[in-house]
């Protein structure tokens, strides 16, 4: 039995291992394939990547010390759905590590350019075929791809991690921010990079995201997420009462008056 175990094992090893599944999930998430909130069943995971329910326990483990996923004794593991404040500080994180990573960096050469050139090329692709998912994934791993080119490994799988968390912010915000105008403002800082004008790469990039910010609805009122079941306990109009009894005191159609039109305060719907 404790031999078939490690064929077991051995053989996950070789088909998925748990950092797969975890890049997997954040490339999803990239592609707004994975909304703030989606449940991730740990056996619905084990089924669709063929492994054991410890495998997808380690790559949500590892998710969630990355801040991608939380997990709840009741709801168990689900997609992170960032707070206003941390959406903030999300976008402030990425201005700080992008801007500084495009100051620090010396100069690049025409490799290290064609790579971005071909990445903007998928870009623009991806836009003419509306091609929604790939067109997210594309413009979020610019900046992980820019930063591979900039010669930082350690920032560039930072920032992958947020800029999932940011493309969960605009999905839960609302972003307004326009595809064709994100992917012209990449091909600008590229350009920058290229004439060897880093100041103006680096001013393009914290002008570049916060644009992506500011289109973000993040002041809007949130919906109101009990709208259907208030809407169905409202309270019944009281007309057929009224109907049956036209002759009433002054202070019974009073009483009645206000049931027709009940306060907000005071009517069941109103307090669920």
């Amino acid at each position: 039995m404790a031999r078939y175990s490690l064929a077991i094992q051995a053989k996950e090893r070789l088909l998925v291992n748990s950092k797969d599944i975890a890049n997997r999930i954040v490339e999803a998430i990239l592609a707004q394939k994975l909304m703030p909130g989606a449940r991730l069943g740990e056996q619905a995971l084990s089924l669709l990547f063929d492994c054991s329910r410890t495998l997808v326990r380690e790559a949500l483990m590892q998710l969630a010390a990355r801040g991608i996923v939380q997990v709840s004794s009741r709801r168990g593991w689900f997609v992170v759905q960032p707070s206003k404040i941390e959406a903030r500080e999300a976008f402030e994180a990425r201005k700080v590590i992008e801007t500084g990573l495009i100051r620090s960096a010396g100069a690049m050469d025409k490799t290290t350019l064609k790579r971005l050139k071909q990445h903007i090329q998928q870009e623009k692709t991806a836009l003419k075929q509306d091609d929604v998912g790939r067109r997210s994934f594309l413009l979020g791993d610019f900046h992980v791809c820019l930063a591979e080119c900039l010669g930082n490994q350690l920032l560039a799988d930072t920032l992958r991690d947020f800029t999932a968390r940011t493309t969960l912010i605009a999905m839960l915000y609302q972003s307004s921010h326009d595809a064709v105008k994100s992917c012209q403002e990449h091909i600008d800082i590229v350009q920058a990079l290229e004439r060897g004008d880093k100041e103006t790469a680096e001013r393009l990039m914290a002008e570049h995201i916060g644009q992506v910010q500011s289109a973000l609805q993040i002041n809007a009122a949130p919906a109101d997420p009990l709208a259907e079941l208030r809407q169905a306990l409202a309270p019944m109009s009281p007309a057929s009462v009224l109907n049956k009894k036209q002759t009433k005191t002054p202070a019974r159609q009073t009483a009645l008056s206000t049931l027709s039109s009940p306060s907000p305060s005071t009517y069941l719907g109103a307090l669920l």
